[in-house]
């Protein structure tokens, strides 16, 4: 059997990051939470928390964490039920990986919506659509907004969409870099914005419209509103999302660099089978977020 006192005890240290703040959640002395963890770990043979400002879990310590988030969530259902119980439901602190560009257009009026119907909150991580999966596959999240179809094991897969996206630039940078078209040639030469090393949509075009991955030298910007902000001060061009860049399109302060030459990201939300059955509001905000904010 689980010592839950002591599981518990590991996810206050992850959620507040500190042995010093779990204890104060938890009421007891710092000594405490540090003995019950340190005994969870003996017990088990594994490191479940590596220790740090702030401290984190270690995979077998997420998959720990998200264990506790499920037990939490059927205790609350089961006080729903049986009042008598005298205890009352606790907030819940759900964990979910997002890209960065769904985070900045769609996404958020899910979790608007979602918040408005539930105590529970959120931790959303962001990383690339090509790789939230393996925050669920690792165990650290409950649910993803992925480019991935094929389920993780587990896992429930619902196709949400497919996030638009034009390759943009200022009309300044477009005459200086462009004035003879925009060739491979060019293109090799011109300054392009890129969210970091994992990011491939720019080589995806790149490959989709010219048949090369050859690009000029890369500013690299973390930020969706940053790499509009970007194409804005004629740093670069990049991929981005429609609804970011709409209203610039339409005023002339972007242009495309190939009009029509959208690229189109196929998304699917991924979410553990159990917490499918206990957030399933969740998932339908999502679902009608993404209906009103992706292409079908």
């Amino acid at each position: 059997m689980i010592d839950y006192p002591a599981a518990h005890a590991v996810a206050m240290v992850v959620q507040t990051g500190s042995f010093e703040r779990a204890a104060q959640k938890l009421n007891i002395t710092q000594s405490a939470v540090s003995q019950r963890v340190r005994q969870l770990e003996e017990r088990l043979g594994a490191v479940l928390i590596e220790r740090g400002t702030p401290c984190i879990a270690t995979e077998k310590g997420a998959w720990l964490c998200r264990h506790m988030e499920l037990v939490g969530s059927l205790e609350n259902d089961l006080l729903t039920h049986l009042p008598s119980l005298g205890d009352t439901a606790k907030p819940l602190t759900l964990d979910i990986a997002v890209n960065a560009d769904s985070l900045a257009t769609w996404f958020m009026p899910a979790a608007a919506a979602f918040s408005a119907t539930s105590s529970n909150v959120m931790n959303i991580t962001i990383d690339d659509q090509d790789f939230t999966h393996d925050w669920l596959r690792r165990g650290r999240v409950l649910a993803a907004v992925t480019s991935k179809a094929e389920p993780i094991i587990g896992c429930d897969v619902i196709k949400l969409g497919k996030l638009r996206y034009h390759a943009t630039a200022s009309p300044q940078f477009y005459q200086r870099h462009f004035s003879q078209g925009v060739t491979a040639a060019a293109l090799a030469h011109a300054p392009v914005v890129t969210f970091n090393q994992k990011d491939q949509l720019q080589r995806d075009w790149l490959v989709t419209n010219f048949g090369t991955t050859v690009s000029g030298p890369t500013h690299f910007i973390p930020s969706s509103h940053g790499f509009v902000e970007a194409s804005l001060a004629h740093m670069g061009w990049c991929l981005n999302p429609t609804a970011l860049v709409h209203d610039h399109l339409a005023s002339g302060r972007l242009v495309e660099l190939i009009p029509g030459a959208t690229l189109d990201v196929d998304l699917y939300w991924q979410v553990g089978r159990l917490a499918a059955k206990q957030f399933a509001g969740l998932t339908e905000a999502v679902q009608r977020a993404a209906a009103s904010g992706l292409v079908t």
